[in-house]
């Protein structure tokens, strides 16, 4: 580039490389300002992380309106098919701090930040529709319990310990997100393959004046699909930046990730009529019960051009509505609405944080909020206080709806902390309840206090005596009893596994070695981009291999640092000779038996069976041969094979 560096003030700078001296060994000068404003700024680049939602990452896209609501909502944003805003939204987990990885076992937050002509729209949710307390009264306590502990600054980023399982084992309302927690859905398999929800229960408020309760609930494109738990925590050493990793890849090559937003509406009748408060954060409305109604899509399709300025300087608040839509009473978000506020404050060091570029809104803003830390803008006119007489007064435009308002007091919690939680249980499939027998008996086990471990067994047996019994069984503790609960309202939705998901934007991992057959690797290229997958060429040395026609092949990654964990399927286009060298190689056989123990497809060609043998692969329905069944690894690549045998190959089983 032309243009020179310089100060923070303009001035061109003469070098970059080293502080003005008394002579070429004497002491450094005062004067020298070029090096006090350098070590200065840089002493104060870092503000504090968030409490909650440290470790994230994100993406600019547009969102469009599929289906207008006028009958709901006077939002401009759904008043017309077509409509486009551009949006910024970002991903997180919830307990870890900015350097912890990202395949912890968590909820991930999903929030987004509309650009609309009437200001920011900020939904700001969880890929879970429910939350573990019902008053954000407790919400620095749940923080607290889950967070390191106090004395010993450990765990990081996990739910694995006394304090959590303390915290929860004395909280009926949090049995329900506990399961959802000990789910697949803590350990997406990515962040474009995740749902998002709102959470909570807000209104749409229509020109009449005609309010809906209504739930927020984003479906991605691509599906849902989790990780094992075995490959969470092989991810976490092989690449703690795996989900960030994989949504910028999937950004810059072109591979935009979308979701649909979707609506469930209520009448104020209907919502009493449910079986449960829609007020209450801890229960979700289940899609067998109320449809949701799609009604725009969010598509992402740039990168951020910096981190820190875009991921970490966005600032979401619940209390960014639109004109035609409105809080409910619930009272987890009427605590959000104050801390929200409070939180960016406390970050950005000013109340003007709104004016940073990725918080301002897009449209004209007029207020008489005056100056203040990093006043950015330049307010004109003499006027600063209203009511006044020497500026016109706007209309006002955004109208409140009453709530469900009543005399002062402390109320007891929500009722019936369990129907929904067996709800859960119930509709997941088997292998998903093993997940999270596993999963709670693993949590569990890393509890020291006898005390808190009974107690929490005898929560679960309350939701479901069978759950409470076989994660009795895996911790060596006696079973609890309880009594049973009425028979729940199966919600197959709520199974990751009730629908195979699509194949688009998975990626296959494909192992060669010197002198690989070409048309092995042709056949799988070619069935890749028939589906629309991604393919990494991985060698025992970047340097490249032969292929057997000669050709020179160039890898993408070498194999010591790049495990099969990292991928949806593999393949092995190797050698005879090749498959006899990488058996004595350990990387690769932990690529191979890695890959047959968390149960993905699995292609090769006759020559590789040496490595095959040192890996422990046994023939079935996923290990397919090549180039014959190429199609058929494309075609499964989004799926597992349940049946292969779990007890032996997955470390999560019990």
């Amino acid at each position: 580039m032309d243009t020179p560096f310089t100060t923070d003030h303009g001035r061109p700078i003469p070098t970059l490389h080293s502080s003005l001296r008394a002579g070429a060994r004497g002491p450094v000068l005062m004067e020298d300002f070029l090096l006090r404003e350098k070590l200065f700024h840089f002493d104060h680049e870092r503000i504090p992380e968030r409490i909650v939602h440290a470790r994230g990452t994100g993406a600019h896209g547009v969102f469009e309106c599929v289906r207008a609501i006028p009958e709901l909502t006077s939002a401009g944003l759904f008043q017309k098919a077509g409509t486009q805003v551009p949006v910024f939204a970002r991903f997180s987990t919830v307990a870890g701090s900015q350097g912890s990885k990202d395949t912890a076992r968590d909820v991930r937050g999903f929030a987004v930040k509309f650009y609309t002509d009437q200001g920011n729209w900020d939904l700001v949710g969880n890929n879970m529709p429910v939350f573990f307390i019902q008053d954000a009264m407790k919400f620095p306590d749940l923080v607290h319990a889950v967070k390191p502990e106090a004395d010993r600054g450990f765990p990081q980023a996990s739910s694995a310990h006394d304090t959590f399982w303390d915290f929860i084992s004395l909280m009926p309302e949090s049995l329900h997100m506990i399961l959802w927690v000990m789910s697949d859905r803590a350990l997406p398999r990515s962040l474009r393959m995740m749902e998002g929800f709102g959470v909570h229960a807000f209104r749409l408020i229509n020109a009449a004046g005609e309010a809906h309760f209504v739930k927020f609930l984003w479906k991605p494109h691509l599906g849902l699909q989790s990780h094992l738990w075995d490959e969470a925590v092989k991810l976490a050493g092989a690449d703690p930046d795996f989900h960030r990793r994989d949504l910028w890849e999937a950004i810059e090559t072109g591979d935009f990730p979308a979701w649909d937003l979707a609506i469930q509406v209520l009448t104020e009748a209907e919502a009493a009529a449910l079986p449960f408060d829609i007020l209450d954060p801890t229960k979700l409305i289940p899609e067998e019960l109320v449809a949701p109604i799609t009604i725009g899509t969010m598509t992402l399709n740039r990168n951020p051009d910096n981190h820190f300025a875009e991921v970490e300087q966005v600032a979401f608040l619940p209390s960014n509505l639109l004109p035609g839509m409105d809080f409910s009473d619930d009272p987890l978000l009427q605590g959000r609405l104050f801390s929200y506020l409070d939180t960016q404050k406390s970050r950005l060091g000013t109340a003007n944080f709104a004016q940073t570029p990725i918080n301002a809104p897009r449209c004209p803003m007029r207020n008489f909020h005056a100056d203040g830390m990093m006043q950015m803008g330049r307010p004109k006119g003499r006027v600063t206080y209203e009511p006044n007489s020497l500026a016109p007064e706007p209309e006002p435009v955004f109208p409140t709806q009453p709530g469900a308002t009543g005399s002062k007091q402390r109320p007891r919690p929500f009722a019936d902390p369990l129907s929904q939680a067996l709800m859960f249980w119930r509709s997941q499939s088997l292998t998903e309840q093993d997940h999270i027998v596993a999963a709670l008996v693993f949590e569990l086990g890393k509890v020291t206090l006898a005390a808190v471990r009974l107690r929490m067994l005898d929560c679960l047996a309350r939701i479901d005596e069978t759950l409470g019994g076989r994660v009795a069984e895996g911790l060596g503790a006696a079973a609890p009893t309880a009594a049973a609960l009425p028979p729940p309202l199966l919600s197959p939705q709520l199974s990751i596994l009730f629908r195979v998901p699509p194949v688009k934007g998975r990626v296959i991992g494909v192992l060669v070695s010197d002198g690989a057959p070409d048309a092995e690797l042709t056949a799988v290229l070619e069935a890749a981009e028939v589906e629309g997958l991604a393919v990494k060429i991985i060698a025992p040395r970047i340097g490249g291999v032969d292929l057997a026609s000669g050709q020179r092949l160039v890898p993408d990654l070498q194999l010591d640092g790049s495990p099969s964990v990292l991928f949806d399927a593999v393949a092995l286009v190797v050698s005879e000779q090749g498959a006899r060298l990488l058996a004595q190689d350990k990387a690769a056989v932990d690529f191979v038996a890695d890959a047959f123990a968390h149960l993905k497809a699995l292609a090769h060609g006759p020559q590789a069976a040496a490595l095959l043998a040192r890996a422990g692969v046994r023939p079935d329905d996923f290990i397919l041969s090549l180039p014959a069944e190429a199609g058929r690894l494309a075609a499964r690549v989004s799926q597992r094979h349940w049946p292969r045998n779990l007890t032996q190959t997955n470390p999560e089983r019990t």
